[in-house]
């Protein structure tokens, strides 16, 4: 039974990760600065931050799945998070290469290309947003994001370690449907994340296949679901908060997610399972 060290898995995203990680026969070890609500498997508490501790809880791992970190941008002081999220996962990587780790996952993120947190009304350059989309942050949370896959391809580079970083748009747990009816029908909700999602469980089969999938390098992936997480079809969102932006990389005839998949799909033969439609009638 192969070993992976998960870190950050009493987060909102950890528990997904971890359950379909042991649901496909993985021995699993979740490394946190907190112990999780419901735990599954063992928990160690550690400072990420620490180069020894990153090397004490990876001994013996045959993968690692970084998600720990400060998870968005102003919660924190900018030095702050700066300093947290560039550290950790510097440790976690340089670890992780000099132990002899073959694979590693890192969380990148969809605010990688600056809109998210901008302050200066910055927009999409193109939609939907792919992996070429330049990256432009204008906060500290962003740009630790593009050091942290600077940081990959350096490991990489030294010790061959492949490391495939998923940029992550809004991570939607099953319990976080409820809210949808609230927000769907208004073009000026969730405008800063070009109305895109990721339901966790989505999101955890491309971390499992990430780690699974061979000769990768460092390789930077989008994670987004099919569809936006709107009521109103993407042409009428962009017109409505976008309408200087008319370079449509991808035909938009419903209700398309504007942060492309296309490469994860390719990549990984990954295929998001959950619509945010059929979630909502559940409930």
């Amino acid at each position: 039974m192969k070993k992976v060290v998960i870190t950050g898995g009493s987060g909102l995203l950890g528990p997904s990760v971890i359950e379909e990680f042991i649901n496909s026969g993985y021995k699993v070890l979740n490394v946190d600065h907190k112990l999780p609500d419901n735990p599954i498997c063992e928990t160690i508490i550690a400072d990420l931050t620490n180069l020894g501790e990153a090397y004490d809880v990876l001994v013996g791992a045959d993968a690692v799945v970084h998600l720990a970190a400060i998870p968005r941008a102003y919660m924190a002081p900018t030095d702050v998070t700066f300093q947290n999220n560039t550290m950790a996962t510097f440790n976690i990587l340089e670890a992780a290469g000099n132990l002899g780790i073959k694979k590693a996952v890192i969380t990148s993120s969809e605010s990688i290309y600056g809109i998210v947190f901008s302050k200066s009304g910055l927009t999409p350059q193109y939609v939907p947003i792919d992996e070429e989309h330049p990256t432009l942050p204008e906060d500290s949370y962003g740009l630790s994001k593009i050091v942290n896959e600077k940081t990959a391809k350096m490991i990489h580079n030294r010790t061959g370690m492949q490391v495939v970083s998923l940029r992550i748009g809004n991570v939607i747990a099953p319990h976080m449907y409820k809210n949808f009816p609230g927000f769907i029908d208004n073009p000026k909700e969730r405008i800063a994340i070009l109305w895109s999602y990721i339901d966790a469980r989505d999101a955890a089969i491309a971390y499992r296949l990430a780690v699974e999938k061979n000769e990768l390098g460092t390789a930077v992936l989008n994670i987004a679901a099919d569809n936006s997480s709107m009521n109103i079809k993407s042409t009428d969102l962009m017109k409505e908060a976008f309408p200087g932006v008319t370079d449509f990389r991808e035909p938009l005839t419903g209700y398309e997610t504007l942060l492309s998949n296309k490469k994860a799909k390719e990549i990984l033969d990954w295929k998001p399972i959950y619509n945010w439609r059929d979630e909502v009638k559940k409930l």
